[in-house]
């Protein structure tokens, strides 16, 4: 299993692993989302129509940060819908019932949670809306988070040629999801926020907590409980900067690692420079951040997904949200 070392990093300098050793954990039945099937999202894609409708937000970029209560469809836990499930899939997106869009989008998404922790799940390069809600519940439901479920998503283009496109995408999108994870900490009922961001989405998540760090202060990111940054398509010098700014908050991070990501290897060729995700692991943990090395559990060709698709890589973002909320 991956499992969480002692301690956590005292510095910057500190050296803090998750090692592929450790017991095995008990399964839970039911996660929240699985009782409640309903996913918070805030998104700077562009609506598509009003009232929204399939396929509910474009690849376009939007006019600011929107909201919506998305209603899922989880998947049939019988044995048939097992075996069906092979071909037709798992979770779905069943309505969007209403948009709000404007200034009052960050603060309806926390409304929202109720005071609950809040899981916010950030997708990677070539996301359509739909495949990236269907991640966050896969997510969620997969490690029984007992919390509420979001997703933040930015305006993909959902096609392999416009890797430039998505990294401008996300780029932009860094004052919208700011916004947003400074509504939830300024809630004074509001409990803890767990993110877990993929590839692409790690270098909007990275940027925009230095962002939150250096305007809102340690107040805001005390709230955050645990980032887990799996397959960082991050270079790696620009990883290191934005690292190195978080200050003590660098312990709160996870980063899940593959030497043998191919999807990695392709932006690397693309971008140039080594990606953070498929760096090794002692200059990673240099850092100070948690690292746990998912090389040896690749199970495909791409290997950029063991987090969704792995029990023992799930088992590290489980342990990361555990040890964020001081179980």
């Amino acid at each position: 299993m991956l499992s969480a070392a002692a301690g956590l990093a005292p510095s910057l300098g500190g050296c803090v692993t998750d090692d592929l050793t450790g017991g095995p954990t008990l399964p839970e039945k039911q996660s929240a989302l699985d009782v409640m099937p309903v996913l918070l999202v805030a998104t700077t894609r562009k609506p598509a129509g009003s009232p929204p409708h399939a396929p509910w937000f474009t690849s376009d970029r939007g006019r600011g940060l929107s909201f919506a209560e998305v209603r899922l469809s989880p998947p049939d836990r019988s044995l048939l819908g097992k075996v069906s499930a092979v071909i037709t899939g798992d979770w779905t997106v069943g309505a969007v019932p209403k948009v709000e869009s404007g200034p009052g989008a960050a603060e309806a998404f926390s409304q929202a949670a109720l005071g609950r922790d809040v899981l916010i799940y950030v997708h990677g390069y070539r996301e359509s809306f739909e495949s990236a809600a269907v991640s966050a519940a896969r997510l969620s439901d997969g490690i029984r988070f007992k919390g509420v479920s979001g997703l933040f998503t930015w305006p993909s283009a959902a096609a392999t040629l416009d890797y430039g496109y998505d990294r401008e995408s996300a780029m932009w999108s860094r004052d919208a999801f700011e916004d947003l994870l400074r509504a939830l900490a300024a809630s004074p009922s509001g409990g803890r926020i767990f993110i877990v961001a993929h590839s692409m989405g790690t270098l909007l998540t990275l940027e925009t907590l230095r962002m939150l760090r250096a305007e809102a202060g340690e107040g805001a990111m005390s709230r955050i409980g645990a980032v887990v940054l799996a397959a960082p398509d991050i270079d790696f010098d620009l990883f290191s900067n934005g690292v190195a700014r978080l200050g003590p908050d660098v312990s709160k991070i996870t980063v899940i690692s593959a030497t043998n990501d191919r999807a990695l290897e392709l932006s690397a060729a693309i971008a140039g420079g080594t990606r953070a995700g498929a760096a090794d692991r002692a200059k990673l943990e240099a850092l100070g951040v948690r690292v746990a090395d998912a090389s040896d559990y690749a199970g495909g060709l791409i290997n950029h997904d063991l987090f969704l698709s792995n029990p023992e890589v799930q088992g590290v973002v489980k342990r990361a949200i555990s040890r964020g909320a001081g179980a």
